[in-house]
């Protein structure tokens, strides 16, 4: 049996949840989430405690158990407190600010590079060095701070470039000076 799998989800004050057709919605003070569940995997909802079984022991339906119900643990994570990533940029004049509800970043190219962000996600800039991404769908919040992460990655020989905070760069040594 799945470790991840056979573990319960206790619902938290203030979050509802349906089951309905293969999915499971989560209501809650932020928003609302949808997660699909495979026909393999039967939920069941009893006095405010959620459980995931399958229907056989096949390879692909145990892999399946444990990850509906981690995305399931995620939903109800998410509208009930958000998920947030932090970025650092690093680098003379590497800078970020807020134009109204997008993101404008100054890191090195010719232009200014701006970032529309999908629906559900907000960013805040609370230092020009640093970018926070928030959102209640956790794999939309890791989407979007890869993708701002991908205009500059960090580089191995200075460190300059959009990073995840206390993520470690490995440096390279340059160019000796003499022989």
């Amino acid at each position: 049996m799945s470790r991840v799998g056979k573990k319960i989800i206790t619902i938290p004050a203030g979050v509802q949840i349906s089951i309905n057709n293969g999915e499971v919605n989560a209501k809650g003070p932020k928003g609302e989430l949808q997660v699909s569940i495979s026909s393999e995997i039967s939920c069941q909802l009893e006095n405010n405690v959620l459980s995931f079984s399958r229907s056989s022991d096949e390879k692909s339906v145990r892999a399946l158990h444990g990850m509906t119900r981690a995305l399931v643990a995620n939903a109800i994570e998410g509208v009930t407190n958000g998920f947030q990533k932090q970025l650092q940029i690093e680098g003379v004049g590497y800078r970020a600010e807020m134009r109204k509800t997008n993101l404008l970043l100054t890191i090195g190219y010719s232009h200014p590079v701006l970032f529309i962000p999908p629906p559900g996600i907000v960013f805040e800039v609370p230092a020009p060095t640093q970018i926070i991404v928030k959102g209640i769908d956790r794999h939309l919040v890791g989407e979007v701070a890869s993708r701002v992460r991908r205009f500059r990655k960090p580089e191995p020989y200075k460190g300059k470039g959009i990073r995840y905070a206390g993520e470690y760069i490995r440096r390279k040594a340059g160019k000796s000076a003499g022989k």
